[in-house]
């Protein structure tokens, strides 16, 4: 069976996330996305394990649903065509700040665990490095290969997956704190990496243009705040539902079919720049300027793409395994409807949209434009068409300002 999956979210115990994220609201929206597959998030949190403890139950091996009696209660806020099957899979974000070879690392990791034993002994011996119930992504003085060996140690079935890995200022290649190789990194236990995470601000021809990733295989997921943000990034599995079969996947690529991306232009940290200055500069600006902000003077912040071009050894990328850059279909809305995405209007035409034809993604991924042109109108059908064949008009985003992605010009609507 082929199915999306988001592995990488947060609960309302990491900061600034929305205070209604619980596992009932998840598993509302993940339906109405249409992933199969969900993370738990924030699974270092004590009062979230205790959550998931007590309306989680395990369905297939190391996969885990809501109880029936919660989800029985849910039916009438998902859409009957986005009713269906969600699992969790536990999963925690944890960031680790330390020094390493002379400079301040600040680094973000994604893990997977097989199940709550594993995940008990593992949180066991974070308690003792650090407050785990202060926020929902720890933040650890801990070296990331002594965070591979605690979880290998806890259970050697778990998975540690660099996070958003070019993001400047957390995560394992970012320009502000972290490294060149992955050796840097992780040292003796480079091996058991086997994947990694592209981020928002690249896709996947970016990351392979790096022969060092070569052997790893490369997931995509929403690193969600908020409900209505899942799924903004996916990974399509096909395979079975189990944890071993989804690590299997993760580790061999066997099973792993491809990736839902960010536009990499619409993530906040694509280009170069200075936000409270309002600059922003492609590489060769950046260089021509020694990196240096014309306006206040000091380091600008060297964004995603400048990073993958100064670590790159080829010029064009091992080829990808299929993927496809999406909007939102809020974002969709509300650039037509001409407001914001938020709006009671685009969210009562967007609920409308589901029920008419199902999850969003499949209404962004899988749909003939015909079907949709005839069921929901042909401006929505031309935008998504302009939007699969990459037409699309890219304000890149910077210095954590996101970018925005447009499908028509002035006037075309």
């Amino acid at each position: 069976m082929s199915f999306l999956a988001d592995l990488h979210i947060h609960s309302r115990y990491s900061r600034a996330t929305s205070k209604g994220l619980s596992p009932e609201t998840l598993f509302i929206w993940a339906r109405k996305k249409g992933l199969t597959l969900l993370g738990t998030g924030d699974f270092t949190h004590p009062a979230w394990v205790g959550e998931l403890k007590e309306k989680l139950r395990e369905a297939e091996p190391g996969l885990y649903c809501l109880s029936p009696e919660i989800s029985d209660t849910l039916s009438s806020a998902i859409p009957e065509s986005c009713r269906g099957m969600t699992r969790f899979i536990l999963s925690g974000e944890i960031s680790c700040i330390y020094k390493k070879d002379g400079k301040t690392r600040k680094v973000h990791h994604l893990l997977l665990m097989p199940g709550l034993q594993s995940l008990g002994r593992f949180n066991r011996r974070l308690e003792r490095i650090g407050n785990l119930g202060s926020d929902g992504r720890p933040i650890l003085g801990l070296d990331s290969r002594d965070l591979l060996e605690i979880m290998l140690e806890s259970d050697p079935l778990s998975l540690l997956i660099p996070a958003h890995i070019w993001t400047p200022w957390f995560s394992v290649f970012g320009s502000k704190s972290g490294f060149d190789t992955l050796e840097e990194c992780f040292g003796d236990l480079t091996a058991h990496i086997r994947a990694f995470e592209t981020g928002l601000s690249s896709d996947p021809p970016m990351n392979r243009l790096l022969s060092g990733l070569d052997r790893l295989n490369l997931i995509s997921n929403s690193d969600a705040h908020s409900a209505t943000k899942l799924g903004r990034e996916a990974t399509v599995f096909g395979t079975s539902l189990s944890y071993a079969a989804v690590r299997n996947a993760i580790t061999t690529g066997e099973g792993l079919e491809g990736t839902v991306e960010f536009f990499p232009e619409e993530g906040k940290y694509h280009l170069d720049g200075h936000r409270n200055c309002n600059i922003r500069y492609a590489p060769a600006q950046t260089a021509a300027l020694g990196e240096k902000c014309p306006v206040c003077g000091r380091a600008l912040t060297v964004g995603v793409l400048n990073r993958v071009m100064k670590l790159a050894d080829r010029k064009t990328p091992l080829i990808p395994k299929p993927f496809l850059s999406v909007i939102p279909l809020a974002e969709i809305l509300s650039e037509i409807m001409n407001c914001g995405e938020g709006t009671r209007k685009v969210m009562d035409q967007y609920e409308q949209m589901l029920t008419e034809m199902g999850p969003e993604l499949e209404i962004l991924l899988y749909h003939p434009i015909e079907s949709i042109c005839s069921r929901l109108g042909p401006i929505l059908a031309e935008a998504i068409s302009r939007m699969r064949a990459n037409r699309v008009i890219k304000e890149e985003g910077y210095d954590g300002k996101f970018g925005k992605i447009r499908l028509f010009e002035n006037g075309d609507i």
